[in-house]
């Protein structure tokens, strides 16, 4: 089938103390740690990494600062990943490390790799919700979640060029199997890979036409797990990138926060699920970012009792 899932992630940094602090707070697992680099990982065996001094084997970065180096794709079988790997060898340097995993770069830049897939099972327990006709709580209060554990990165967004943008597309459908699930011409394209059934796996988006980070999505179980894990990273002094709301492509409940390593990290839940029966959409104009987003007018209402 070929490209499973985002297996690990390499971020260039200034201040490894910071980012470590940061996504341990996001409710990452620390499972390495030197003096010049650190490693994190989800729940189901994804890695971050972190490092103030990054090896040759990935390409300069595309912006300056702090910022995504690589995305190492994780695939389903040793005859899938060769001929992944053979397909990208056509044109461009394609080096392999000692831990196996075969580094080249994007039409953008960005460091690519692949390597076999090593999914680990999670426990996954959303909360059960109750209305009229459908109850699936009895006899059991909630109480809050002491702390928001990630699942797994679930997409990556890019921003690219504008020129040059439909090859970038191209090297990601064309050489390593991704399938086009929204095109939004005055912004990107959102990407599925193969073995995956999110609405999205990716996202390379034209619309601020310079390259660099735009975020990484992770997976949590529900819709409380994104308010409380933002509400936990607001109380720990972090600062958020937008609003609580629910994505219009995609439709999963959002929470963004700015992070220390570039760029911004998503909680995410209850995206839509897609299969091959699902059609390419195609918008001449950009649909509205979020079907709801959390409004309030309490701040300034100063009467207000609620």
């Amino acid at each position: 089938m070929g490209i499973q899932r985002i297996e690990s992630v390499t971020y260039s940094i200034d201040d490894l103390d910071e980012c470590v602090r940061f996504f341990d707070d996001f409710g990452l697992l620390l499972v390495e740690r030197t003096d010049e680099h650190a490693v994190l990982e989800t729940l189901t065996g994804q890695t971050l990494t972190l490092d103030t001094a990054p090896g040759d084997l990935l390409p300069p970065p595309v912006e300056d600062g702090p910022t995504l180096r690589e995305v190492v794709w994780g695939v389903d079988t040793a005859e899938e990943l060769d001929r992944l790997v053979a397909e990208t060898a056509r044109d461009r340097p394609v080096r392999l490390s000692a831990d196996g995993v075969h580094h080249t770069v994007d039409e953008t830049g960005f460091g690519v790799g692949l390597t076999l897939a090593r999914p680990r099972p999670a426990p996954v327990t959303p909360r059960p919700a109750n209305a009229l006709g459908n109850v699936n709580r009895w006899n059991a209060a909630l109480t809050e979640i002491a702390r928001v554990r990630p699942l797994r990165m679930c997409h990556v967004a890019l921003n690219i060029r504008k020129e040059g943008k439909d090859e970038a597309v191209a090297f990601y459908t064309d050489r390593l199997g991704f399938r086009p699930t929204d095109v939004v011409e005055p912004m990107g394209v959102f990407m599925q890979a193969p073995g995956d059934d999110d609405q999205h796996t990716m996202l390379l988006c034209h619309r601020p036409d310079r390259a660099g980070g735009n975020h990484i999505a992770y997976e949590v179980p529900g819709f409380d797990d994104v308010i409380e894990g933002g509400n936990f990273m607001i109380e720990r002094g972090w600062r958020e990138a937008r609003r609580l709301g629910r994505h219009t492509i995609g439709s999963n409940v959002f929470r963004f926060l700015h992070a220390p390593c570039g760029g911004r990290v998503e909680y995410a839940a209850d995206m839509d699920r897609v299969d091959d029966s699902y059609e390419t959409r195609v918008h001449e104009t950009t649909p509205p970012h979020h079907i709801w987003a959390l409004r309030t007018n309490r701040d300034q209402d100063a009467t207000s009792t609620a």
